[in-house]
């Protein structure tokens, strides 16, 4: 779980680099003009939290394999959330957030 909350975190680094990299509702999460993205490692899977039901309902297809929850994308090392989709996510995040900026 490790290495995959590691390449979670260095795509959304990539994709969103002016972003600050944060502890909220102690998750690691990202803010840039308020709250990007967040994600956890819990017992039998990891976490990926868009913040965003407009961002989730863009992407409902691509996402209803990992949806798990309102607001909650489930994963785990053997089935990750595909990178671009993540890029992707997070770019629309990052727009939205700068919009209501």
């Amino acid at each position: 779980m490790r290495a995959a909350l590691q390449r979670l975190r260095k795509t959304i680094r990539e994709t969103a680099p002016e972003a600050e990299e944060v502890l909220s509702y102690r998750m690691p999460a990202f803010r840039l003009n308020g709250m990007l993205v967040y994600y956890a490692a819990f017992k039998d899977h990891g976490s990926f939290f868009a913040g965003s039901t407009v961002v989730l309902r863009k992407f409902a297809r691509e996402l209803k394999p990992f949806r798990a929850g309102k607001g909650t994308l489930q994963f785990t090392p053997e089935r990750p959330i595909p990178v671009d989709l993540v890029r992707r996510i997070v770019r629309e995040r990052v727009a939205e957030n700068r919009a209501r900026k």
